[in-house]
């Protein structure tokens, strides 16, 4: 019996170095693939930024900074620096907008900027870079399905002309309140709607320092476009704080599944830019209980409704009074038949009411 035992004993003392020795193979495995996969994306990124300001990328242990390279950056804008800043600058000074300190908070498109670039400067514009330190952008997303708002994992978002460092201590705060989720760098790579905000805001606030937080926010209900409101209106009331919110109007046209007329208006531009008009003076009286009616009666495709609900829900719970005025509106193309389809484009300036 002894003996018997003891041969039992022996093998499972054999087995068990040996399990253990598996163990310490499959450890060191998986310890190797780790390494694999997050040093080859760092060196793939290095070999790409290397050539530009690597003052930005620290290797400290195996911590990095995550940037967002400018993705849209040769399509749906210029990626010549030169061009894209003269651009700019002539946008700004065609619009015939005056800066003013008063303007807290812009509602700007985010198409290709060779079909809404034109019109983005009306918003754009009005910002006095003086005093403020810090930009909330509210975008939608159009590619990835959350029912959250969703923050950047980056650190710094890039663009042609310059960079714009995200607020990690504002992004801290945010992540505090346990209703935000973080967002994957390829997710944040593949929206379009804040990065086509981004260069606007390098070029207005040229040699001021200001950083961003990137705020993805996603199909929201009614009571969770409201829960956010609350949460972000302190930061209304914080004057160094400006908020650009992205949001395109009407998607009309059968590709678009929206060809609402109403032929009382004559051709069908006029009826898309009367629809368009009604939820602009909604908006402009800040109300967003209208806004979520005139959306469920009209239907209207607008693709910024919910960073728009958002951000009326913070007027609301703020205790400045801000007051929205839309002082651009155009679309990409006029339609006149069925066949046709078009995108509006409309910019708005929130200024402090006194």
């Amino acid at each position: 019996m002894a003996q018997l035992s003891g041969i039992g004993s022996l093998s499972l003392a054999h087995f068990a170095s040996e399990f253990n020795l598996l163990l310490l193979l499959l450890t060191l495995f998986f310890i190797y693939i780790n390494i694999i996969t997050y040093l080859v994306p760092i060196y793939s990124r290095r070999r790409i930024y290397h050539h530009h300001h690597h003052h930005h990328h620290h290797l400290l242990g195996f911590g990095m900074d995550k940037i967002r390279r400018a993705s849209h950056a040769g399509s749906w804008y210029t990626d010549n620096p030169k061009k894209l800043g003269e651009e700019l600058d002539g946008w700004l000074r065609d619009c015939g907008v005056a800066q003013s300190s008063d303007v807290r908070a812009v509602i700007a498109p985010h198409a290709g900027y060779s079909y809404s670039g034109r019109a983005a400067a009306y918003a754009f514009g009005n910002i006095d870079p003086e005093n403020i330190s810090r930009v909330f952008l509210l975008g939608p997303s159009h590619h990835h399905y959350t029912p959250k708002c969703a923050l950047s994992k980056a650190t710094l978002y890039k663009t042609p002309i310059g960079d714009l460092p995200i607020d990690l201590q504002v992004n801290e705060e945010l992540k505090a309140t346990g209703k935000f989720e973080f967002m994957d760098l390829h997710v944040d790579e593949a929206e379009h709607s804040m990065e086509m905000h981004l260069p606007y805001l390098v070029k207005v606030f040229q040699g001021y320092s200001v950083k961003v937080v990137p705020i993805l926010v996603g199909a929201l209900s009614a009571e969770t476009e409201a829960m956010y409101g609350r949460l972000l209106a302190k930061y209304v009331d914080d004057p160094t704080n400006f908020f650009s919110v992205s949001s395109d109007f009407c998607h009309w046209g059968s590709r678009f599944n929206y060809t609402h007329y109403d032929k009382k208006h004559g051709a069908i531009h006029k009826s898309i830019e009367a629809l368009d008009k009604s939820g602009m003076d909604i908006i402009e009286t800040g109300d967003p209980d209208a806004f979520k009616q005139y959306l469920l009666e009209t239907d209207n495709t607008i693709c910024g409704r919910h960073p728009i609900s958002v951000f009326l829900h913070m007027l609301k719970s703020s205790s400045t009074k801000i007051k929205i005025r839309f002082l651009r509106y155009e679309q990409s193309s006029h339609c006149k038949s069925m066949r046709d389809s078009s995108v509006s484009y409309a910019s708005a300036a929130a200024k402090v009411d006194a």
